[in-house]
């Protein structure tokens, strides 16, 4: 950890981030990166030492390639093993419902699906933000209010030390983000509303390190026991949790007692003598989203905008998408690059993506937390009956478009827009390693399976690409990037075109034929509206 003493608030920066968790720190990297200067404020002086989020899925560990963060630190993540799919739903019996395939590398060119401790990752990336040139991050200092004089031109917020709440310093900034949790006070202050899945139940999150060896058969497995739902997850590294259901015969106060959780892990095998306890809390688990994520200059990200039951561990990787997707957007409009009504599209976009997520979440919920023990038996019977069909045993996680309005056009038409795009393994001149590392960077992507992007572009049209970060990229094989493993030519064919445009958040933009090139960049060109 950088031990450094903290920098002095500004009273102006480019962008304000409320909060200093994973979602505000990345946000915080990348405008940094791409030029703004940013202060995170955050209220609690230290990092909460103890693990909450514990799975991480491919597409967020892209973002954090493309922050930097993944060649010295893969050690932090440790992929989904186990048979039939690493994600697995049993009965109290034990007899396995179903599978999810989450043994895999998927599209993004990591692991589907991974475990790891948060305290680390947190340590890592407040070291990256510090380290990143514009970013200061101010800890024990609280957000308390935005300023009525709001205007196009930028926000202004009240501030104070935490232990000091009213010594107030006013902050000026272009733009603010409110990635400050579930409680919220940048949402509650602008008097965002938020929608309710209806699903709601208290759940009892025990973290352990094994002081002896485990054998599971998954990654992650649902125990849909209406005696005692549980879930037993590996949360990174040497580690363990387990998670149980509040019961109507158990109180709050009851459920979350140490000897509660030594009780209920007891049937594991998990005891004081082949487990160090690290922590136990009880949590409510609910899926909610926020109705807007942006008031004027002001915008929301991570748990501020959304909150979804942990069942397919999507929470933190759907925060990230938050930072990455609009940290693109306000990178571009502060570089005029991009039109300001490019930041129209961020909340729409993600709030249809991440609310197909919560219903997943949800519908997993519904299963695993039935208590009723005649409803569980006919659900066990349906499971089993399609266990039936091979195909069925065992399926893959939930693909959520984007949602609209979007940026990337034509979204109705059941092709590859606003899905995302692919990330593999290449090799250019005598170096193999994964596209965006060796190709790409963190920027546009242009990529044709049949011959050189450039090829069919005019000499204006492919400096404007360039100029905006653009990369073109020719996979065919006949040029010096080499689609090792066939995992762009899988992509392209899967989705029956020659070429993808791809945006900074590596979603698809337009996909079509080799000719259609031009088309997509002039359409792009007019999309964006900025600096020509």
């Amino acid at each position: 950890m950088n031990h450094t003493p903290a920098a002095p608030l500004r009273p102006a920066v480019d962008c304000v981030v409320v909060g200093g968790g994973p979602v505000g720190l990345l946000t915080a990297v990348f405008l940094g990166r791409a030029g703004l200067t940013v202060s995170v404020v955050e209220r609690w002086p230290q990092r909460y030492p103890l693990p909450r989020a514990c799975t991480i899925d491919h597409e967020a560990l892209r973002i954090l390639q493309a922050a930097g963060l993944m060649e010295e630190h893969i050690d932090l993540f440790e992929p989904s093993q186990g048979e039939r799919g690493g994600y697995e739903f049993r009965n109290g019996e034990g007899e396995l419902l179903q599978a999810i395939d989450w043994n895999r590398i998927a599209e993004s060119g990591w692991a589907n699906t991974n475990g790891f401790y948060q305290p680390e990752l947190e340590a890592v990336l407040e070291d990256l933000a510090l380290a990143t040139p514009g970013v200061t991050v101010h800890r024990g200092w609280t957000f308390q209010s935005l300023e009525h004089d709001q205007n196009p031109e930028g926000v202004s917020a009240l501030v104070a030390p935490t232990e000091q709440p009213d010594e107030h310093v006013h902050l000026r900034a272009r733009w603010l983000v409110g990635a400050d949790g579930a409680n919220s006070a940048v949402r509650s202050g602008l008097g965002i509303g938020v929608g309710d899945s209806g699903f709601e139940a208290d759940w009892l999150v025990v973290d352990y390190e094994p002081l002896a060896e485990e054998k599971w058969s998954a990654f992650v497995t649902q125990y849909c026991d209406p005696a005692q739902p549980a879930t037993a997850v590996n949360s990174g590294p040497g580690r363990r949790r387990f998670e149980f259901m509040r019961r109507a015969d158990m109180t709050v106060e009851e459920l979350g007692q140490e000897a509660t959780a030594w009780r209920l892990m007891e049937p594991w095998g998990v005891t004081p003598g082949t487990a160090r306890l690290e922590r136990h809390a009880v949590y409510t688990f609910r899926g909610r989203w926020a109705h807007t994520w942006r008031e004027g200059n002001v915008f929301l990200a991570g748990d501020a905008a959304h909150l979804m039951p942990p069942f397919m561990g999507q929470g933190l990787c759907s925060g990230l998408r938050d930072a990455r997707a609009l940290a693109w957007r306000l990178g571009m409009v502060h570089r005029g690059l991009a039109a300001p009504e490019v930041l129209d599209t961020y909340g729409p976009e993600r709030t249809g993506h991440v609310r197909e997520i919560i219903d997943e979440a949800v519908a997993a919920g519904r299963v695993i937390c039935e208590l009723d023990v005649g409803r569980a038996a006919a659900r066990d019977a349906e499971m089993k009956r399609r266990s039936l069909d091979p195909d069925a045993v065992t399926r893959e996680p939930p693909h959520p478009r984007l949602g609209e309005p979007s940026l990337s056009p034509s979204l109705t038409t059941g092709g590859a827009e606003g899905r995302l795009a692919p990330q593999g393994r290449v090799q250019v001149a005598e170096i193999v390693g994964l596209f965006d590392d060796l190709v790409a960077g963190e920027g546009w992507q242009l990529i044709s399976r049949v011959g050189d992007p450039a090829e069919v572009l005019d000499d204006e049209d492919a400096s404007w690409f360039r100029r905006i970060g653009g990369v073109l990229a020719d996979v065919s094989g006949a040029g010096h990037i080499k689609d090792l493993d066939g995992a762009y030519a899988r992509w392209f064919a899967k989705h029956d075109c020659e070429v993808l445009l791809a945006r900074p958040d590596f979603y698809v933009f337009a996909a079509g034929e080799h000719t259609d090139i031009p088309r997509f960049v002039s359409l792009l060109r007019r999309t964006l509206g900025g600096l020509t």
